[in-house]
């Protein structure tokens, strides 16, 4: 087992949860990441499209990767309401029915920014009774009510606030004794904290990646991008680092971590997949096999992109996803175990 330290790992976590990172505004977190792994030792470099790219190693051409996405869900502002309030679309997948009372931030272009509740259209139950339990679920059915003296449309917009503002929510996170965390948009945070212990365990214990490695840190997985940039012509195998998703249906478990054999994209590699499947047996790491029906990763966004790529996913067991989450320790930290791993281990054969 490798050196871990964990009191980082929580707090590189923690660290990335309060800064908002909605997809449209990642980067205050890719710069800070790139901080961490400058300080490091690692080269970085800034795509076109926002992503960064960090190399475990001199060689510009790199033969694996390891991708997790920066961006989490949010909201846009879409119109200025009559009665002072604002009307929103989702940024990224996630329904209404999970944003109604969150606590909110809307973003500015010329600043300040303002604070905000996500409310259902019928919010008081003293108002409308009944009503309130039966209005539909879909995002016409809510509104931000901003915490400012604003009563109508004129009033929104002398605040300075446009249509086209980013809204990020309030993770509220929670780091529990008994190892529970507790919080949203652990999708994909947490795999971002889980790359970066990896790579303080790498120079803690003075290991150098077994290959030319490049970390890839998306900034648009929740839009469908992902890891969509071209590749160099090198690289030969990319394994995702996400969530893994805990419910009745699936074989994920909160604090095991989970190596994932098919998503709606279709199957992983099959060779890439057993291997870190025997990664996972030799180091003894709590762990599952699972199948997600309703599932995209950034490999999915490499592979439409038309990148030549054995690929593969491994994610930390994460309950209600796209929701409040939750994850356990022990899993962030097997997660990590494997992606030290699989960076220290053979390549595999090309007909594998």
């Amino acid at each position: 087992m490798y050196p871990i330290d964990t009191p980082q790992l929580k707090s590189d976590l923690l660290y990335l949860l309060a800064t908002p990172s909605p997809a449209g505004l990642t980067d205050a977190n890719l710069r800070w990441i790139a901080q961490q792994l400058e300080a490091l030792g690692y080269r970085t470099e800034r795509t076109r499209t926002g992503a960064l790219k960090a190399h475990l190693s001199d060689s510009n051409a790199p033969v694996r990767a390891m991708a997790a996405h920066v961006d989490t869900l949010g909201a846009m502002v879409v119109n200025l309401k009559a009665n002072g309030r604002l009307a929103i679309v989702p940024i990224g997948s996630w329904s209404s029915r999970l944003a109604e009372g969150c606590r909110v931030t809307i973003h500015t272009q010329q600043g300040p920014d303002f604070r905000g509740t996500i409310l259902p259209l019928k919010a008081s139950v003293h108002a409308s009774s009944k009503a309130v339990d039966e209005q539909p679920v879909n995002w016409e059915q809510v509104e931000i009510r901003v915490d400012a003296p604003c009563w109508n449309q004129s009033e929104l917009s002398e605040l300075g606030i446009q249509v086209g503002d980013i809204v990020s929510v309030n993770p509220q996170p929670e780091v529990l004794d008994n190892g529970f965390i507790v919080s949203r948009f652990l999708d994909d945070l947490g795999g971002v904290a889980c790359l970066l212990a990896a790579c303080q365990t790498l120079k803690q214990a003075e290991l150098t990646p077994a290959y030319p490695t490049m970390l890839f840190f998306s900034c648009a997985e929740e839009n469908g991008f992902g890891a969509s940039q071209n590749f160099p012509p090198s690289l030969e195998e990319l394994v995702a680092v996400d969530i893994a998703i805990v419910a009745p249906e699936h074989n994920s478990r909160e604090d095991r971590l989970s190596v994932v054999i098919m998503d709606n994209s279709g199957p992983f590699h099959p060779g890439l997949t057993r291997h870190l499947l025997s990664l996972a047996d030799q180091l003894n790491l709590p762990h599952c096999r699972d199948v997600f029906r309703y599932y995209f990763s950034d490999c999915a966004a490499a592979l439409q992109a038309g990148n030549d790529l054995r690929h593969a996913l491994i994610g930390f067991g994460t309950d209600a996803s796209h929701a409040y989450e939750r994850t356990h320790i022990d899993a962030l930290e097997a997660t990590v175990q494997l992606i030290v791993a699989y960076l220290m281990s053979p390549l595999l054969d090309t007909g594998t």
